[in-house]
């Protein structure tokens, strides 16, 4: 029987030949990564060990969450990393004004890579399977315990293939698609297995589609193949060797589901799962809206920016609406900058931000009132996630995003030409 994508790279890192579903297995990782709030902890549990990191360059500290700091308690956490950081010479440590959103940096950087295993202290790791690599998410005390050995164990996933086909329309981006299948498969369809893309639609995802698409896979590990796109991308930015993996043509899956890109058309989210997912055009009542973000792990990248910017330029943002935007790197945003984007959003009356996660989780920036509404390009939309428990959050692409922060309703492009 062959291997999928995860199957083999878990395979290579355990040192064995072949793996299967359900199997445990211990494996040596490439690249381990804690943020502002879940470093702290890792760092007291890394401590009881009583030994040094195991690798100075493989281990990834962004201080990204409530950095620049909001106050006593959350400057008191980057100081815990700080401190880490300089006793232990972390070479991939970023400080303020050179950091950027972690699942942002990290491909950006090349610090992740084809065929890499990462873990992170952080849902949203599993953004590196855009990258053909496989990338998961665990707790602060696994996470400890790895900077120490190097080593994490891992339970091998079951895994559920995507076939995408057809051609993407103009107006769909990967948020679109991602949110699509969240919604046929659930929230909890895909928990503990990995999502693999293959089909000849994989061809009509740029790389921020891609990074997009595994960002939201959260529960699961969205792997991509490795192409002409991945190549493009990775080239120039990966100084290390790396080696890409393909599925086998007779690896097991327990699920297949079909995508026809060509059908696809802008979805949001409603509240409060990411997975109560409604077509714009089928929304029949207009929903009135208090906020938009645009940025985040999920849809921070330069594509973003550009998509929400060719939507607000020589537009205004609606009276009743505060439009936040996120830019997820310097290097975005210095570029954003060049191509005019950031004239754009605040010519329009949007405010705009140095790359942070804050609004996301509830954090700063961006926190809302009990009865208030936002559409956000953000991946969660759980009650209270961004502020009071009866304030909602509605997810969507940027184009959808901009869109509704003109007319101060969910809406689409097409409404405000």
């Amino acid at each position: 029987m062959g291997m999928t994508m995860s199957e083999k790279i878990l395979a290579k890192h355990a040192g064995l030949d072949s793996v299967k579903a359900g199997q445990l297995v211990t494996c040596e990782l490439d690249m381990v990564l804690a943020n502002d709030i879940t470093a702290p902890p890792s760092i007291a549990k890394f401590e009881e060990i009583g030994r040094p990191v195991f690798d100075n360059t493989k281990i990834a500290l962004v201080p990204d969450h409530f950095q620049p700091a909001k106050d006593i308690k959350s400057a008191e956490l980057a100081k815990i990393v700080r401190d880490f950081a300089r006793k232990y010479k972390i070479v991939n440590y970023f400080e303020q004004g050179r950091v950027g959103i972690e699942h942002v940096i990290l491909p950006e950087k090349g610090i992740v890579a084809p065929g890499m295993l990462t873990i992170g202290a952080d849902s949203h790791t599993c953004t590196y399977g855009a990258v053909n690599g496989f990338s998961t998410g665990v707790g602060s005390t696994d996470l400890g315990a790895a900077m120490a050995t190097g080593k994490a164990w891992f339970k091998v996933p079951e895994a559920i293939k995507v076939n995408l086909m057809g051609e993407k329309p103009a107006d769909i981006t990967g948020k679109d698609v991602i949110l699509t299948i969240i919604g046929m498969i659930g929230v909890d369809g895909a928990l503990y297995k990995s999502l693999e893309f293959a089909g000849p639609g994989v061809k009509a995802l740029t790389m921020t589609d891609r990074l997009t698409i595994s960002n939201m896979a959260i529960e699961a590990g969205g792997i991509f193949p490795f192409d002409e796109i991945t190549k493009a991308y990775v080239d120039g930015r990966v100084t290390k060797p790396y080696e890409p993996v393909a599925a086998d043509e007779d690896a097991e899956y327990c699920r297949e589901v079909d995508i026809n890109l060509s059908e696809l058309k802008p979805v949001v989210a409603f509240p409060h799962l990411p997975g109560n997912t409604k077509r714009v055009e089928d929304i029949e009542e207009p929903i009135e809206i208090d906020q938009v973000i645009i940025g985040s792990c999920t849809n921070g990248r330069l594509e973003d920016m550009e998509i929400a910017a060719s939507v607000l330029k020589g537009r205004k943002v609606a009276d009743r609406v505060r439009c936040i935007v996120i830019p997820g790197s310097p290097a975005i945003y210095k570029e954003s900058m060049k191509r005019g984007y950031i004239d754009a959003f605040i010519d329009a009356g949007c405010a705009v931000s140095t790359p942070t996660c804050g609004p996301c989780l509830g954090g700063y920036m961006g926190i809302m009132a009990a009865g208030e509404r936002c559409v956000s390009t953000t991946n969660r939309n759980f009650r209270g996630r961004m502020g009071h428990v009866d304030s909602e959050v509605y997810l969507a692409g940027p184009q959808v995003a901009a869109a509704s922060a003109i007319l101060g309703r969910i809406a689409t492009p097409e409404e405000v030409k």
